[in-house]
């Protein structure tokens, strides 16, 4: 239960905090005192959207914090999210005066998400223009599961269903995938082909343009080895010849004079590697060969090969070498996609057989449980001056999976005899609307394990008997739960088992808000004045005690 607000700085509030207790909890006071404006800072709570514009000191934090006594049956959700689990647990917001929100669980800061996840399952608020959550599929199908007590059945179906969703959306990825593949696959089969031609592992690009240059330079190589080999060799003149008789003159000089031993070492060594040169030069020449069908080879080998480059943007051989594994990866990957939606498909099966038997058994709770609702409604409808009103609940199969099984729901109501069945949204009138919702509310909280429920103004336009009915019936529901009531209602007020009042002072030409726990004095003062009003007769006290019994 909600055992503690602690309000600074919002609104007119400077500073507000308040304990309250079990049951029935009575918050009264004259209209514009305020009473909105804690709810306001309750919903931040809840994980609503902060406005620092609404901060009474534009230079102060914002700080809204309460403490909730909460069972054991919410430690698994603090593990789960790595919170710290403690009985008396705080939730904070806080908003910086530059309109930064920050959220904390025990101290310990959260997202948003997470806030409204625990505070969800904390506390409802619900104000007497918020009927609308009526007319809503998820409410609707909340009322009835509510009562077929079907929250474990639900949670199953909705993990399976989250599964059975995601699994459908991927498998139509990978069909996509493959279709989109499957276009280019032709044009991408045939320049895999173009590449796997080309023999790239046994090609050396270098080796090939070098060869390529040899053939087309082959006549002038042949004339330019030959002149060399002539005047190396040439008669009388040829290099060769007069460096060996120059060799042989130093070697006479070196046995005349060790000063001339080391040059006739060095020509020697220069005579014997010009004879190699030679030969080598020698041997290229009558081994270049002058071939044209090679050197088209050559050409066409290098014009593909340049073409590919080109085509592909890539510079050298290792590059087409990537490429065409890319390629060849490729047309395994369609294999794999392929392989891939089979198995999900399979997979699909499974999942969509478990769904099944889980939405069967959702769907027959609710069949067996709807009748219950609405003889439910029916009497809390007496109750509230509604005596003719009838409420049904149209449970209908769905040709698809949805969020809440393989049913549709529809709320049909009727206010008097002689009138079709409809809709409730388009059948429940204006002062019809607070009373319908309260019953709902009535039979929620008797099967919904939410401990706080608050309700404002929600019994706006009764009066007389429905007034003292609406009483005796919120405090029904206090049993239950934690339910805390905003009402202008001395029956409603007579029937708390602690009350409170917003009030609104000026403090230093400042206009501010708070609230006051109000002992058995004070709300018996409470109580009359909301009889008799600003003016409190000994009648309106008298009449106040009778209804506080």
């Amino acid at each position: 239960m909600l055992s503690r607000i602690f309000i600074q700085n919002f609104a007119l509030i400077d500073r507000l905090e308040i304990d309250l207790g079990q049951g029935l909890q009575v918050i009264t006071g004259e209209t514009g005192a305020g009473k909105s404006i804690i709810l306001g800072a309750l919903r931040l709570i809840m994980g609503e959207r902060a406005d620092a514009k609404s901060f009474a000191k534009s230079d102060v934090k914002s700080i809204v914090e309460t403490e909730f006594q909460i069972s054991d049956k919410f430690r698994e959700f603090f593990e789960e999210k790595d919170l710290d689990f403690e009985e008396k647990t705080i939730i904070r917001r806080e908003i910086s005066p530059g309109g930064k929100s920050r959220a904390f669980i025990n101290d310990v800061p959260v997202t948003l998400d997470v806030l409204k996840e625990l505070s969800s399952q904390l506390i409802d608020i619900h104000s007497q223009f918020e009927t609308s959550d009526l007319f809503t599929e998820h409410f609707q199908f909340g009322i009835l599961d509510g009562l077929a007590k079907n929250k474990s059945l639900l949670a199953d179906y909705q993990a399976s269903y989250a599964q059975y969703d995601k699994t459908k959306k991927e498998i139509e990825r990978l069909k996509y995938a493959l279709a989109e593949s499957n276009k280019e696959s032709d044009y991408k089969n045939f320049l895999l082909s173009e590449l796997e031609e080309m023999q790239l592992d046994d090609l050396d690009f270098d080796e090939i343009q070098n060869q390529l240059q040899t053939q087309e330079n082959a006549d002038q190589i042949a004339d330019n080895l030959s002149e060399v080999l002539i005047k190396l060799t040439q008669e009388d003149f040829g290099i060769l010849s007069n460096l060996s008789e120059v060799k042989n003159k130093i070697s006479k000089l070196s046995d005349l004079s060790s000063d001339y031993q080391e040059l006739a070492q060095r020509l020697e060594a220069t005579y014997l590697e010009l004879k190699d040169i030679y030969i080598d030069i020698e041997n290229k020449a009558e081994n270049l060969e002058i071939d044209p069908n090679f050197l088209q080879q050559l050409l066409t080998v290098v014009n593909k090969l340049n073409a590919l480059f080109l085509k592909h943007q890539v510079s050298s051989v290792e590059g087409l070498l990537e490429i065409r594994e890319e390629l060849s990866a490729g047309q395994n990957s369609l294999e794999l996609i392929e392989n891939q939606i089979i198995e999900k498909e399979k997979n699909l099966q499974l999942i969509e057989k478990n769904l099944g038997d889980l939405a069967q058994k959702l769907s027959e709770n609710r069949k067996k449980f709807s009748g219950d609702l609405e003889k439910k409604a029916k009497a809390i409808f007496s109750n509230l001056g509604l005596e003719k009103a009838i409420l049904k609940i149209d449970l209908a199969a769905s040709p698809a999976y949805n969020l809440y099984g393989k049913n549709s729901i529809r709320i049909l109501f009727q206010a008097n005899p002689g009138f079709a069945l409809k809709p409730i949204q388009n059948a429940v009138s204006g002062g019809e609307r607070s009373r319908v919702m309260l019953a709902i509310k009535k039979i929620m909280a008797e099967n919904n394990e939410l401990p706080t429920l608050i309700l404002d103004e929600i019994d706006t336009g009764v009066s007389g008997r429905i007034a003292e009915e609406t009483g005796k019936l919120m405090q029904e529901m206090s049993q239950n739960l934690q339910l805390i009531v905003i009402t202008h209602l001395a029956q409603v007020a007579a029937k708390g088992k602690q009350n409170y009042k917003v009030v609104k002072f000026d403090d230093n030409t400042v206009t501010k808000t708070t609230i006051v726990k109000l002992s058995e004095a004070e709300k018996l003062q409470e109580i009359a004045q909301l009889i008799s009003g600003s003016k409190i007769t000994e009648a309106a006290i008298s009449q106040a005690k009778e209804l506080i019994g």
